[in-house]
């Protein structure tokens, strides 16, 4: 299951849900697999429908991009990630601006298999276009996706290896509900209000 949203007038949004969908229809009509694995796609992400979904799950993955979060991590605690500073996400979009990425050859062959058409006919040459080239306006891969890519893999792979001892897996679910605590909605707010509103707390009598 995948879920997000995004803002009408982001063309880029509408592709990644398309593509999604597109993935959905190759896989789930394929024999051969769909009765092992199922693709869906879940409109309108937000807490409520995380709070049925997530528990139901054994792996659930928030995945933010450069820049916009602090952290991303697939849950039971196997983070990835090569941009999660944001004094290396500025380094290196600068080095994508100079020609100096070197893309992960997995990351080209998925970008080239997509535009065989393989997913349907929509045209999803402005998305990959989106992260290609080196600097411009939609062009250079701001949000770093590029690069996060072999680790991301990477990850999935932790993951797969994980998931087959069940035992190491029950106590990685157990330790990371345990350590939940941490994204608590007071903490997140009080370290928003210090670190990026720079607000003060504003006592009820």
């Amino acid at each position: 299951m995948i879920g997000g949203k995004g803002i009408a007038a982001n063309t880029n949004t509408k592709s990644i849900i398309q593509l999604v969908n597109g993935v959905g229809a190759v896989v789930n009509n394929d024999p051969e697999v769909n009765s092992y694995l199922k693709v869906v796609f879940v409109p309108n992400y937000n807490v409520s429908v995380a709070e049925m979904l997530i528990p139901g799950t054994d792996l659930s993955q928030h995945i933010s991009t450069a820049g916009m979060e602090a952290r991303r991590k697939l849950e039971r605690k196997i983070s990835f990630s090569l941009v999660q500073q944001q004094m290396k996400v500025s380094r290196l979009r600068k080095e994508r601006e100079n020609g100096q990425f070197k893309p992960d050859p997995q990351f080209e062959e998925a970008k080239k298999f997509i535009r065989t058409g393989a997913f349907g006919s929509y045209n999803y040459s402005p998305l990959l276009e989106s992260i290609e080239g080196n600097s411009g306006y939609c062009l250079g891969d701001y949000f770093l996706v590029g690069h996060d890519f072999p680790s991301y893999m990477e990850a999935q792979a932790r993951v797969d290896e994980a998931y087959k001892d069940r035992k190491r897996w029950i106590k990685m679910s157990i330790l990371s509900t345990a350590g939940s605590g941490k994204f608590s909605s007071d903490r997140t707010v009080t370290q928003y209000a210090e670190e990026i509103w720079n607000i003060k707390d504003c006592f009820v009598p």
